[in-house]
């Protein structure tokens, strides 16, 4: 039996509310719901009654409107009996152990599961800084949150209903926090009552919003409705009448009604199709319910028969239900008097279905038992595979499906609301790197609820994550050591190994600018424009460019060899030369010189030109043409003296020979010297042209000079860095 908690026995509190609000549930007379209920309310009053008498009649009036709301949706009566005591839980006057040894486990664990999304609820937060993109993955993160924290799909209905209760509430608010619940709630729940199915609570949802946030609009559309409500209340009566005259005489059995008028989807199809108010065709509506499918058809077909239909606006949702798997079929016709009538056709199966979504069939299952269509709904409410109309990017979409379910996912929130997607065992340094790339190098620890947590503790969702920042400083080593489970996104790693690299930018830099000026003063090369250089290979910067040398990310030998196709291209002098024609000397010859027809080539004895070095020809009395290196002093003299004889000349890709470079190498004298250098020459499959050598006996310094036949510069480079390696050696360079 309920009983009655007063303060005295002559004043009543609001507590016996609840036992007059029990009495009038018709659709729980059952001995087993009553049980139920009247253990819970018993509950409540033992709880409550020391609580102030206004404190007590909101509590309960917040209860009865959301329980009012789960019977409506035919729910099962532990959510109702969960209804009643969320508020005093949420509130913490009513303890969740407590639960079970008075109303049992599963109304402890329904009210449990929904005390972890009001957790979240309370702290979500939409910043007025955020963009329209980073707004989208915000409000997306806490629908995915909501079913990732709902294993119960109970647990959803109550959170609906009970935001449906505050959304009723928000009246009475200031203007701010209504504004806030309502963007919330059209961000948020009622996309999510869509996705279920659930019209009966969207639409309320959509249009309390809608108030709230366009109170102007509101009134202004709600005016228009109500200044033709009387004319159009009698046209739809009119038109209801004939509609069931109709189906009477072809013996269908159904239902017709006016459609009820939801302002804010008005509102939608007005900004969508650019239309006035009196052009909306659902201004005018009616509902044609009957019992099997093929009524719906015969009924269409009678309507199409007797009015013009307008056929943009038909559909048929029978055929090709919605993503919720909303079914019914649409049209609109110029009915009497020539005005627009929008119908909506449907069994009486599907209306519910409209209405109540994966609700509908708590009572059914009630009744039947065990029912595989149900647990394919619940199983495709938890798997979230049917967000497509939510989700704007077809990739995130994508992986979605692919993802299947939640079970590798976490939803954390930051302090201020922010909720972050992270695979799960992720830890507080992955979700401090997903907050920004700073908070994750000054990151020191990390709160899990208020508790302080090791860095290596995987997070689970719903927790709220504080990191512990320090003023400066940067990450450990230790945190991208795999063994030691610090971080296991690849974004933390990443990062991590960054900040590191960033750190010995400097050093880096040094070590490749020294590098490549080595290089570039062992063979002789001339300087050529490091911008240039660092571009083709697609660095933006030349310390970039050094930065990689200095870490081992680009080799030598690929700079030399992108130089050296540099070199061939140097800026050829302009010489008062009329002839044009291009001719190759001779079958054997490798350069190309223009203005010129055949003419004998020579390599300039004095400077060895290089196959990839920047060179020019010298028309000689007796020799043709010497070739020089761009830099040798004999051609510079030339260039002086005597410019009209100086030819453009460059090196042709075909027909590569082979060129004598002298090499000097300087080394501490020892036995064996000579034969591991010439090992090297060996190796590499030189040949040895000339050899000159001695040893400095105040230095005990040996001097050699090579003259070898070398290809190109790429493989000089390659041979001055395998001698520089042999031991003892102290220089190594190309001389002139």
């Amino acid at each position: 039996m309920v009983t009655t908690a007063t303060r005295s026995p002559d004043s009543t509190l609001p507590l016996s509310d609840l036992g007059l609000w029990l009495s009038k549930q018709q659709d729980l007379r059952s001995r087993d719901s009553q049980d139920v209920l009247i253990k819970t309310i018993n509950l409540l009053q033992t709880h409550l009654a020391d609580l102030p008498e206004a404190s007590q009649a909101e509590i309960i009036a917040i209860g009865i409107d959301t329980a009012q709301c789960l019977i409506d949706l035919g729910s099962d009566i532990l959510t109702v009996a969960t209804s009643l005591i969320l508020e005093p839980v949420h509130r913490r006057y009513l303890a969740l152990d407590q639960l079970e040894q008075h109303v049992g486990q599963e109304i402890m664990q329904l009210a449990t599961d929904a005390g972890k999304v009001y957790v979240f609820d309370q702290i979500y937060q939409v910043e007025e800084s955020q963009s329209a993109q980073a707004l989208t993955v915000q409000q997306e993160n806490l629908r995915r949150m909501f079913l990732a924290l709902a294993k119960d799909i109970r647990v959803v209905l109550l959170i609906l209903a009970a935001r449906l209760v505050t959304m009723r509430q928000a009246k009475q608010q200031p203007q701010e926090i209504r504004v806030a619940l309502a963007r919330e709630c059209m961000d948020v729940y009622a996309p999510l009552a869509n996705r279920l199915g659930v019209g009966q609570l969207k639409w309320e949802m959509e249009d309390l919003a809608f108030r709230y946030i366009e109170p102007e609009v509101y009134r202004d559309i709600a005016k228009s409705l109500d200044e033709k409500r009387l004319a159009r209340e009698q046209y739809i009566e009119t038109f209801t009448s004939q509609l069931t005259g109709i189906m009477r005489e072809l013996s269908i059995s159904g239902e017709v009604t006016g459609r009820p008028k939801h302002i804010y989807s008005i509102w939608r199809k007005m900004q969508r199709k650019n239309l006035p108010f009196d052009q909306v065709f659902d201004v005018r509506a009616v509902r044609i319910l009957v019992r099997s499918l093929e009524d719906c058809y015969a009924v269409l077909g009678i309507i199409h028969s007797r009015w013009k239909y307008i056929k943009e606006e038909f559909d048929d949702y029978i055929a090709s239900p919605k993503g919720n798997n909303y079914q019914s079929l649409h049209t609109a016709i110029i009915g009497p008097e020539g005005k627009v009538v929008e119908v909506q056709i449907r069994t009486y199966n599907m209306h519910e279905d409209a209405e109540l979504g994966v609700a509908a069939h708590w009572r059914y299952k009630e009744n039947t038992g065990d029912d595989q269509d149900f647990d394919q709904k619940v199983n495709w409410f938890r798997q979230i595979l049917e967000w497509r109309k939510d989700i704007a990017d077809t990739d995130e979409f994508a992986a979605l499906l692919k993802e299947e379910s939640f079970n590798d996912r976490v939803f954390v929130l930051s302090p201020k609301g922010r909720i972050v997607d992270l695979p799960r065992g992720a830890t507080p340094l992955d979700f401090a790197y997903a907050i920004h790339s700073d908070v994750g190098h000054r990151c020191r620890g990390a709160k899990i609820n208020d508790k302080i947590v090791p860095l290596t503790t995987s997070l689970q969702s719903g927790q709220v994550v504080d990191i512990m920042t320090a003023k400066e400083g940067g990450p450990s080593r230790d945190w991208i050591n795999p063994s030691r489970g610090f971080v296991t996104t690849s974004k933390a790693r990443s990062k991590i190994q960054q900040w590191f690299n960033q750190q010995n930018l400097e050093h880096h830099v040094a070590t490749g600018r020294g590098k490549l000026e080595k290089e570039l003063d062992r063979l002789h090369l001339e300087r050529t424009s490091l911008d240039k250089l660092s571009t083709q290979l697609k660095y933006d910067h030349p310390d970039k460019l050094f930065a990689a040398l200095g870490r081992g990310e680009i080799k030598l030998g690929q700079v030399i060899n992108t130089l050296q196709d540099e070199l061939r291209s140097v800026e050829k002098p302009q010489l008062p030369i009329t002839r044009t024609t291009r001719k190759r000397n001779s079958p054997k010859s490798n350069i190309l010189i223009d203005g010129v027809g055949d003419l004998l080539v020579n390599y300039g004895r004095c400077c060895n030109p290089v196959f990839g070095d920047a060179i020019i020809g010298y028309i000689t009395q007796a020799k043709g043409v010497t070739i020089h290196r761009h830099d040798c002093i004999n051609a510079q003299r030339y260039r002086d003296k005597s410019p009209e004889r100086i030819l453009p000349v460059e090196w042709s890709d075909t027909n590569r020979g082979q060129y004598p470079v002298d090499v000097h190498v300087t080394a501490a004298d020892r036995q064996g010297l000579i034969r591991d250098i010439s090992s090297v020459f060996t190796n590499e499959k030189l040949n040895v042209i000339s050899v000159n050598t001695y040893t400095d006996r105040k230095s005990n310094l040996a001097h050699m000079s090579f003259t070898l036949e070398i290809q190109d510069l790429t493989q000089l480079s390659h041979l001055l860095g395998l001698i520089s390696q042999v031991s003892g050696v102290v220089n190594v360079q190309r001389r002139h």
